[in-house]
């Protein structure tokens, strides 16, 4: 049985209340649409709900990415527990999809709260006893500057099209030297493009920006955006890169500033009631 999520980081009482009522919030910068929600397209929530494809992420010339559903949706392979095992701290899962990371790391007693702009991806993880939220990485989140590791897992280094604004916010989210682990594409790439969710039976989404990252291009945008890196490694046919925030605990929150969180059991909050901003 998959034990109680113990509290995050910065929760005043230190258990999974209620999240406090949220106060009118703001967005953080990010590139245009990136707060829109494609990811809600029912080919997509309808391959998490089956826990099968085929699902593709189609480009406007036709081209077609597979992505992995059945792996999304199985437990953590060893290539994931490699991972696992290199987080520090409290982590933050962001684009969690179905929870498998999120829900390993509640398992092992560890702090560790998903994110992803899903509903289905967020109730599949709760579902299995993870914590997670229907948020936007670009929306304000709870623990903001006290994350100690942040994941960009499957593919997620592409939020948004635009790798500089998701190192710029990844930053701003996590504690400084806190660790970022990416997973990268396993050959020299750097693209952003314009896709949609599709699942080759002729259901697709709307069109979203997304980036593909290869490490020696992610780490180009990691040392301008001022991340030094930790180490690089693969397993089987996938790719990571791990990477330390640079930012200085000047820029961090107060100490006495106050984070809340959820087990979210009970419902989830709507995305235009986003929590206050930390």
């Amino acid at each position: 049985m998959t034990p109680p999520p113990p509290s995050l980081p910065g929760h005043p009482k230190g258990d999974l209340g209620e999240w406090s009522a949220p106060t009118v919030g703001r967005l953080v910068s990010a590139p245009p649409d990136v707060t829109a929600r494609p990811w809600s397209a029912d080919p997509y929530t309808d391959a998490l709900r089956t826990g099968r494809g085929p699902l593709y992420l189609r480009r406007s010339d036709g081209w077609l990415l597979p992505l992995e559903v059945e792996r999304w949706c199985a437990e953590a392979d060893a290539a994931d527990r490699e991972v696992l095992g290199r987080c520090e701290g409290a982590v933050l899962d962001v684009g969690c999809g179905p929870g498998r990371l999120v829900t390993a790391l509640a398992a092992q007693g560890r702090r560790a709260l998903g994110i992803d702009v899903s509903e289905a991806a967020v109730a599949h993880t709760i579902s299995l006893g993870g914590q997670a939220l229907f948020r936007s990485v670009f929306e304000p989140l709870p623990g903001e500057g006290r994350w100690d590791t942040a994941l960009l897992i499957d593919g997620n280094v592409g939020i948004g099209g635009n790798p500089h604004a998701l190192l710029h916010r990844m930053s701003q989210l996590l504690a400084p030297d806190a660790l970022l682990i990416a997973e990268t594409v396993p050959v020299d790439v750097d693209e952003r493009v314009q896709v949609h969710v599709a699942d080759g039976r002729g259901a697709s989404g709307t069109d979203f920006p997304w980036a593909r990252l290869g490490t020696p291009a992610l780490l180009r945008h990691a040392r301008r955006a001022g991340w030094r890196p930790d180490g690089q490694w693969a397993a089987g046919t996938r790719s990571f890169l791990a990477l330390r925030n640079r930012r200085t605990s000047s820029a961090a929150e107060p100490p006495n500033s106050t984070a809340v969180t959820s087990s979210q059991r009970d419902r989830n909050p709507s995305p235009d009631r986003p929590v206050a901003d930390l």
